[in-house]
């Protein structure tokens, strides 16, 4: 109840100080800003705190808002609880080849769609777009049933290969494509010279960086953290990947948090370095098309 009591009147602080003229408008905005980032912010630090504590140092209250000295004994019990260094692999190879597989075929799909005028492109295009409408669970069952079929149960192609060129990311790539692939550049190509795949990989692939970034990041995060299709599919555990890895570690005779939460650790940085390597890119990618000159 006090903290809620603070934060009103902070609030009440910051409005009365953004009445007064610019510079406290300023100061507000930034204070606000700064509010919000730590509380974004912090559940990704009390993690990070709770990974270095055991079980019983992370239910003590108050909890423990600083890292403790028990990183290296959660070490040991995460690794002989789980293969955590399988599990990295796993998910590591899954999601870095559905990653490539999805920008090549989605910058290609993307491109002709933009660029080529050919039969039916309207209406085909039209048909993808309808997909996108359908959701996930009307149809995990007959892909479910597919991948029986095709014999790819325990088989990491289930996971990469049907979704390797999805309407969003062609959708994502096709517009992209229509707001900053200039047309005099490809007819200056083909002047020279250079056959279609010449200029698509030596001119528009350049282009397309922050495309690339963008829909990178976005699929790395969904393949990442995909929980329901490895439970369905892998069934071996030495093809589980991070997210079937945690849930293992999950027990009804007692769960080892320190080791979870530093498991939960080792998950996310990935997808932290990932974001903040081509976070630049990322930027331009979304706002790509947004001004009109």
């Amino acid at each position: 109840m006090i903290y809620l009591i603070i934060f009103l009147l902070v609030l009440v602080g910051l409005f009365l100080l953004s009445r007064i003229n610019l510079l406290g408008r300023k100061i507000a905005l930034y204070v606000i800003l700064l509010v919000i980032a730590v509380i974004m912010l912090m559940p990704f630090y009390m993690m990070f705190v709770m990974a270095t504590h055991t079980t019983t140092e992370i239910y003590s209250f108050p909890p423990a808002l600083w890292f403790g000295s028990s990183l290296v004994e959660n070490f040991k019990n995460m690794i002989e609880a789980v293969n955590f260094p399988q599990a990295f692999f796993n998910s590591c190879f899954v999601t870095i080849t559905y990653v490539v597989l999805v920008l090549f075929f989605c910058s290609i799909g993307g491109y002709a769609f933009a660029v080529y005028d050919f039969p039916g492109r309207k209406q085909l295009f039209a048909v993808l777009l309808a997909t996108m409408m359908v959701p996930w669970v009307a149809g995990c069952i007959p892909w479910f049933i597919m991948m029986s079929r095709f014999g790819w149960i325990n088989n990491f192609a289930a996971l990469i290969i049907p979704g390797c060129a999805n309407a969003f990311g062609i959708y994502w790539m096709r517009q992209y494509c229509q707001n900053n692939v200039p047309v005099s550049l490809m007819e200056a190509a083909r002047i020279d010279g250079c056959s279609e795949w010449t200029i698509f990989f030596r001119v528009i692939a350049p282009i397309l960086k922050p495309a690339y970034a963008s829909l990178g990041i976005m699929q790395f995060v969904n393949v990442w953290n995909d929980f329901m299709q490895p439970l369905m599919i892998l069934r071996e555990q030495d093809k589980q990947t991070l997210p079937l890895m945690l849930k293992t570690m999950v027990s009804d005779r007692g769960t080892d948090y320190g080791a979870m939460m530093l498991a939960s650790t080792c998950a996310v940085l990935p997808l932290l370095i990932v974001f903040l390597c081509a976070s630049k890119y990322f930027m331009s990618g979304l706002t790509a098309g947004a001004v009109k000159e």
